[in-house]
């Protein structure tokens, strides 16, 4: 059984380093960095009178982890600018959280082919800021990339089936 629909002769599975992510239908600039995402449902066990001594299961209440992103420090304010949407020093009593705006409803993670070419795409919903790390540990003796993150909480992801398998490029010889 062929793996890849369009690409029957491809075996590798889509490597982790080639992805993008969007919020606010743009790109967000210089992430790094992605954690997983991860969906756990509760096992609800029950037992029926006369049954024997086993339990049954089904399923209860799911869980949608939360989402670490992680870039490099820029002068971009993206990842400051949403957390400071949850809480705002200095904003007033009242006034610390801008609950008009604090969540986005739709962040896509894109998944790339190694030729650039779009090949999974997710939808993450209800996404807001519950960490935000504006900088690393400084040590003038490391020799390191400084970087920011952000943890967004969610309230569920799904596949978004419009993105199809592409058609991978191939070269020919002249």
């Amino acid at each position: 059984m062929a793996e890849f629909t369009n690409n029957p002769t491809r075996h590798d599975p889509y490597r982790n380093f080639k992805f993008r992510l969007k919020w606010d239908g743009r790109y967000v600039a210089g992430i790094s960095k992605a954690s997983v995402l991860k969906r756990t449902t509760e096992v609800v066990r029950f037992r029926v009178g006369g049954d024997p001594s086993s339990s049954r299961k089904s399923p209860g209440r799911t869980e949608f982890e939360a989402i670490t992103l992680e870039r490099g420090v820029t002068h971009d304010q993206d990842f400051e600018q949403w957390a400071n949407k949850v809480w705002n020093y200095g904003s007033g009593l009242g006034a610390e959280t801008s609950l008009k705006d604090f969540r986005k409803d739709v962040v896509v993670l894109e998944v790339y082919n190694e030729a650039g070419q779009l090949a999974i795409a997710y939808n993450v919903y209800r996404c807001w800021v519950s960490e935000f790390q504006a900088l690393p540990e400084l040590d003038a003796n490391a020799n390191a990339v400084a970087i920011q993150t952000i943890k967004l909480e969610n309230e569920g992801w799904e596949r978004d089936y419009s993105v199809t398998e592409p058609s991978e490029p191939s070269f020919t010889e002249p």
